[in-house]
């Protein structure tokens, strides 16, 4: 008797761990489906060429706001001198819950694409590779900081 009663909890440890397999599969794949309107969303974006001339000296905030999902939403702040980006803070989006940059794939931030922005004066930069769509948000949020700097 003792023989069959411990086959029967060998199957139902089995079967638990069966269906704990079943639902985190479940889960990752309904994320991915559920997720990919808004990273074909992200990834159809294209970032404008800005003369950056003819910026106003300034702040600007700039947002994208996803209107498939909000998982990519970012805010960033640029600061414009003498038609130079002097600098480009992220307000919201690759950021820990301390405000710290997010390190992405190759331990590169989205500080450190920012970085090339500033150094080339361009929103014309390659994207961090392995967080391309991340990187065309926060480039996005950016030109949008930007078009209001705009001299008319």
């Amino acid at each position: 008797m003792n023989i069959v009663v411990s086959s029967k909890r060998k199957i139902s440890m089995w079967m638990v761990i069966l269906i704990i397999f079943v639902v985190i599969v479940v889960i990752v794949w309904g994320g991915i489906f559920l997720s990919a309107p808004g990273r074909r969303e992200v990834q159809k974006l294209t970032i404008d060429v800005i003369d950056f001339q003819k910026l106003r000296d300034g702040t600007y905030v700039g947002e994208y706001i996803g209107t498939k999902d909000h998982s990519r939403d970012t805010k960033v702040q640029a600061s414009i001198s003498e038609g130079q980006i002097l600098d480009i803070k992220i307000l919201k989006g690759a950021l820990d819950k301390n405000g710290n940059l997010l390190k992405m794939k190759g331990g590169i931030s989205i500080g450190d694409l920012f970085r090339h922005v500033i150094e080339s004066q361009s929103l014309q930069v390659d994207v961090i590779s392995g967080a391309t769509l991340t990187s065309k948000a926060h480039l996005k949020a950016l030109e949008n900081a930007l078009e209001q700097a705009k001299t008319k």
